[in-house]
């Protein structure tokens, strides 16, 4: 199956994407400060690349619990100076975390492919950047609620998305582990992941040193974290997760490609 993000056709479903993250931000809750600098980000994304990752996550603004909104003017500022380097030196596909249409738009006109969108919400100017761009577009559910909210709120966008013109093969889904929801929550998500799944679409997931396998593994310290993040995708994967959002590309690709094998023999 393919996911549309503008000129790029990224296959999934028979092998599973790789989306390695690049934080650019002094504040993120695994690793604020370490590719702050344009250098840094820049060379940390060209590692990822070379590690196996399929596509590049950049964010400017940390999205980690109690964090402190900044504006649209300064997360474009954070990514203005990397994001072209890194367009300038790779074809891959590149995805920016944002949620606010003028950043997105800024993005997209210097080399980004792909919105990665945690607000919950369809909102139309950015559906419209969307529409207009082709780019793909990541929906995340943050809301607090039961899990089953997850399904209705990928079916209510789905609809929204459709209904404002918006090709669906451009949409991708994401459960937002960690976003408004407790322990309980994200392990049940996490462990039944293929009961929400929304059938003809990508499914994004996203554990990546979090909470929830910080607090499974009894693990403190997020960098140290990488057994449980292979465990929880590696659940993910078995049970239908087409994209891995992670931080050690180097490290975790092995545990998932032994996820993949396991997964054709299901029966």
């Amino acid at each position: 199956m393919i996911w549309n993000c503008r000129d790029k056709k990224i296959e999934y479903g028979n092998k599973t994407v790789l989306m390695g993250i690049v934080n650019v931000t002094p504040d993120s809750f695994s690793d604020g400060g370490s590719f702050f600098d344009e250098e840094s980000a820049v060379l940390h994304a060209l590692e990822l690349i070379d590690d196996g990752a399929d596509i590049i996550d950049l964010g400017a603004q940390s999205t980690r619990p109690g964090y402190n909104e900044i504006s649209p003017e300064e997360e474009w500022e954070r990514l203005a100076s990397v994001l072209p380097k890194i367009r300038e030196k790779t074809d891959i596909p590149i995805s920016v975390d944002t949620y606010f249409p003028y950043v997105a738009e800024k993005a997209l006109q210097n080399g980004a492919d792909i919105i990665n969108d945690v607000s919950g919400i369809i909102n139309p100017k950015m559906a419209e950047i969307i529409k207009k761009s082709g780019a793909g577009w990541v929906l995340m559910h943050s809301s607090e609620g039961s899990c089953s909210e997850v399904g209705e709120f990928f079916r209510n966008a789905e609809a929204k998305c459709l209904e404002l013109g918006i090709n669906k093969n451009q949409l991708c889904f994401d459960m937002g582990i960690g976003f408004g929801k407790s322990y309980e929550q994200n392990l049940e998500l996490i462990a039944n992941i293929g009961e929400y799944k929304l059938e003809g679409y990508p499914l994004l997931l996203g554990v990546s040193r979090k909470r929830v396998i910080g607090k499974s593994s009894n693990q403190e310290n997020p960098k140290e974290r990488i057994f449980g993040n292979i465990a929880a995708d590696t659940v993910g994967i078995l049970n239908g997760a087409d994209i891995i959002r992670l931080h050690d590309v180097k490290n975790e690709k092995q545990g998932i490609k032994t996820a993949e094998e396991l997964k054709k023999w299901i029966k």
